[in-house]
């Protein structure tokens, strides 16, 4: 997988013309077309590879969400506006003229997009032995960026064709020129749709275990989809049962467990990587440098480098970092003594290191907290090459067991199945070491209990943002973290019908031409 930008050929990317990632663009110029490429496996293969690293930038997409959540403040440089996007989007004043983040995320997941197109679009060239499981990973891929898409800035604009009554996304990637008459997908709903077609054709010719970590499963496929399917279902209540069905294949395949112990302890390092809980990793190394001028362009993971504490602090296990993604005070409460396990898996209390008032060994961030995302704290032992903040290890965990278990519980509840207390609390049996917290009716509805347990077992992973907008409980939960912040704390605006999605970056209106054919989001 590391080869990846080493490709010799070179496509198109949807309005990524003016990214400030030169490889996209500029990497060996060579100009070609599927009439010289796609003519050995090898080449497939390599356009597969090609598709597949983008999934590394998404480390932007994961640190924008875990900013934009309401048990997470955004931290930084207490002396100045540091990474001001990333501010406002945790006070949710953004808006569409602030780039950075927000822009990458939009140019860097069409990109991977555009990239899946283009293997699909060449998917019946030449006829060979595993071109089947090639393709049907394309259409995973291409289901993931626009998943990503749909999720930031809803109904996105995408190129769609009826294919046996069915509608899908063109298997083509975006050639210049035609941004300018592209549409939005007709709504939020209409794009879940898309990704689930693609979804549907990926999981039949996907194995149920691959020789290499980096590649899709079967059961990657499905727990993806039932996601979308959850999704989905804020829209479309029918899609609960169809979620809860291929959640439960996922589970009965017996592939995966949640593991417990030390290796729960661990399960966020390198030696719990790729293990039994894991559903589906982005791959991240740092056995190749990188620089300044192409973030994006790393091999590593730039998001561990936000998690650290600031310079100039000294420990022997973990590295000093820039103090961004600071867990809450009310959410550190959420957790009792009982699940101090998982407690102390989530986040890093440093607070009596603070409490030092000492600036040659702690550096306070912005808005202080004391507590820190212990899952991907940066650690000593695995920095790397060249810039080491940039080339940071860590795999993100994408879909993990105890998403799956959660997301089958929460779709059982909502369509009525029978197995949602059992998903519940295996999750719970592992945080607590027992059964003795087993939900019971008077907690009250089980809805809530399993929210709750999503949003501590998940937390800094990057779904409790999305998790609060499609169950419709976003407003109700900023509304809350402002009454309860104290003092020296940011007020969070979330506005209803306004803040539930990302705005689209003015610079990509503009540059489509397309401010009233696509129009902003709302409230924007």
């Amino acid at each position: 997988m590391k080869k990846i930008l080493k490709l010799k050929y070179v496509w198109v990317l949807f309005l990524l013309a003016a990214s400030a990632c030169d490889d996209f663009v500029e990497v060996d110029p060579i100009p070609v077309t599927s009439d010289d490429f796609f003519n050995t496996p090898e080449e497939y293969e390599d356009a597969l590879i090609g598709a597949y690293d983008l999934l590394q930038a998404t480390f932007w997409n994961v640190l924008t969400s875990v900013v934009a959540s309401d048990d997470f403040i955004a931290g930084g440089d207490s002396a100045s506006i540091d990474q001001p996007t990333l501010q406002n989007v945790n006070s949710m004043n953004h808006s569409p003229s602030d780039n950075n983040q927000l822009r990458d995320i939009w140019t860097l997941m069409y990109a991977g997009l555009n990239r899946a197109n283009f293997l699909l679009q060449n998917e019946n060239k030449i006829e060979f032995e595993g071109r089947d499981e090639i393709i049907a990973q394309g259409y995973f891929l291409r289901a993931y960026y626009t998943f990503e898409l749909a999720k930031f800035y809803g109904n996105v604009p995408l190129k769609v064709e009826n294919r046996d009554g069915v509608d899908r996304i063109v298997n083509a990637p975006v050639i210049p020129g035609e941004q300018f008459s592209m549409e939005r997908t007709a709504s939020i709903a209409a794009t879940y749709g898309l990704i689930e077609e693609d979804l549907k054709e990926a999981i039949p010719n996907l194995p149920v275990a691959q020789d290499l970590p980096y590649e899709v499963t079967k059961s990657a496929a499905q727990a993806l989809l039932g996601k979308v399917y959850l999704y989905h279902g804020t829209y479309d209540q029918s899609k609960f049962s169809e979620a809860a069905t291929v959640l439960n294949e996922v589970i009965n395949s017996g592939q995966y467990s949640l593991v417990t112990g030390a290796d729960y302890t661990n399960l966020f390092t390198l030696d719990g990587e790729n293990g039994p809980e894991s559903v589906f990793e982005i791959q991240y190394t740092n056995v190749e440098g990188a620089g300044w001028e192409c973030i994006a362009c790393s091999e590593g993971t730039y998001f561990v480098q936000f998690n650290g504490p600031r310079s100039p602090y000294d420990d022997p296990v973990y590295a000093a970092g820039w103090g961004f993604n600071l867990p809450t005070p009310q959410f550190y409460d959420l957790f009792d003594d009982e699940e101090s396990m998982r407690r102390d898996v989530t986040i890093l209390d440093l607070r009596d290191l603070a409490a030092l008032e000492d600036n040659s060994v702690y550096s306070p961030p912005r808005e202080d907290t004391g507590f820190y995302n212990h899952k991907y704290a940066p650690r000593r032992a695995d920095l790397g090459e060249s810039v080491a903040q940039l080339t940071h290890p860590h795999n993100y965990r994408s879909i993990r067991y105890a998403d799956v278990l959660l997301m089958a519980a929460e779709a059982e509840a909502e369509s009525g199945g029978s197995n949602a207390v059992n998903y519940l609390n295996q999750v719970r049996a592992r945080a607590y070491g027992d059964n003795s917290n087993d939900y019971n009716a008077s907690e009250g509805a089980l809805l809530d209990a399993i929210y709750l347990e999503r949003r501590k077992e998940l937390a800094g992973e990057g779904h409790r943002f999305f998790d609060l907008v499609r169950t419709g409980r976003a407003q109700e939960a900023f509304s809350n973290y402002n009454a309860t912040k104290g003092e020296g704390f940011t007020d969070v605006n979330f506005q209803t019908d306004k803040n539930e999605l990302f705005p689209i970056p003015l610079i990509e209106l503009e540059l489509a031409q397309a401010a009233d054919r696509w129009g902003q989001n709302p409230g924007y």
